[in-house]
């Protein structure tokens, strides 16, 4: 394949990269417009993130002396520098950040992506959900689109969009009723859902945990549907899925998150974030320990968010977008190197 820059190569992708510039655009107005502050953090950080199964890039900070060196990690999100501004004061806050994921490069994730973030002090997760709705059709119509289609599958951003619990999906499109395989427990029992996949006729491993069952489900017989028609906003996932959200007060069982879908794509993922230093630092402390067991490695813990998180940070809501999915469905790009300047070389 010739390279990214051969001119006949770029012009084939020169309309993706024009919807991308619109797009960009109309993300800063929409959010100028609700008196959001466009923020930027550094994207070396002491935690590049501490879900499990993320895999980071790390180098070293050397200083001015040969002994003064400092292992430092790419982040995969800028999530905890941003709730650390929440602590400070801000209250509406924005990020277009460039996020490094390692182990990640297919049609739809590339090593170096850009993450719109985006923060509401004072205001539930269920706001973000209009949030999306607004700000998904802002960006359609800058890139001229009306509908979205992606591998076979159309949506309509501009129709009502659907809302459906993790639960719910898992009934319509597995027939398994989720909850009565899991205990509300951080580390379930994962035989009752294997259970239930077998019955289902999917396959499972010996030694899968409740998460990796959960997971094939979702992957087999849930994403393939979602967001067919019109976008879908899945909600409710279990709260052993919580990772940095706080479990719902009607439901324990339940975490104040949810997830967006179009055209089978995953979008973005949004939390109630969590405000306690105690249960976080439980939660990483679990995450790592997975971790290490999975992959033979680990992080370390931020103790400064831990410290702000001390200091007292708002209950707020908070979501992480992926702009190059978004810029592909807006532009009708089928792999995502379509939609970024110049790809990471492989």
């Amino acid at each position: 394949m010739p390279p990214f820059w051969h001119p006949d190569l770029f012009a084939r992708r020169r309309p993706h990269l024009a919807a991308r510039s619109r797009v960009l655009g109309a993300v800063r107005r929409f959010f100028e417009e609700r008196g959001f502050v466009e923020v930027e953090t550094p994207c070396l950080q002491v935690s590049p993130g501490m879900e499990p199964h993320l895999h980071a890039f790390s180098t070293e900070l050397v200083g001015p002396h040969p002994d003064d060196r400092r292992r430092l990690h790419l982040h995969t999100s800028p999530e905890f520098a941003m709730k650390k501004l929440l602590v400070a004061g801000m209250p509406r806050i924005f990020q277009l950040a460039h996020v490094f994921r390692n182990a990640e490069r297919s049609a739809t994730h590339h090593p170096e992506f850009t993450m719109l973030e985006w923060y509401r002090a004072g205001e539930g997760y269920r706001t973000l959900v209009q949030d999306c709705v607004d700000l998904v059709r802002a960006a359609a119509e800058a890139a001229g689109r009306t509908r979205f289609a992606f591998r076979g599958l159309e949506c309509d951003p501009f129709a009502p969009w659907r809302v459906l619990t993790v639960q719910d999906a898992f009934a319509e499109y597995a027939g398994i009723d989720l909850l009565a395989t899991y205990d509300g427990s951080h580390e379930p029992d994962p035989a009752p859902l294997a259970a239930e996949a077998a019955r289902a006729g999917i396959r499972t491993g010996e030694g899968d945990r409740w998460e990796d069952v959960f997971f094939r489900i979702m992957f087999e017989r849930i994403e393939p549907h979602l967001g067919a028609g019109v976008p879908c906003v899945l909600t409710d996932y279990p709260v052993c899925m919580a990772a940095l959200s706080r479990p719902k007060p009607e439901d324990p069982r339940l975490a104040e998150r949810f997830e967006l879908y179009a055209c089978g794509l995953e979008l973005a993922n949004a939390f109630g974030e969590l405000t306690d230093p105690v249960a976080q630092r439980a939660r990483f402390e679990a995450d790592m320990a997975l971790k290490e067991r999975l992959y033979g490695e680990r992080f370390p813990v931020d103790e400064d968010f831990l410290a702000a998180l001390e200091h007292g940070m708002p209950e707020s809501s908070g979501i992480a977008l992926g702009v190059d999915r978004l810029v592909m469905l807006c532009s009708g790009a089928e792999e995502i190197d379509d939609v970024l300047w110049a790809p990471v070389a492989r």
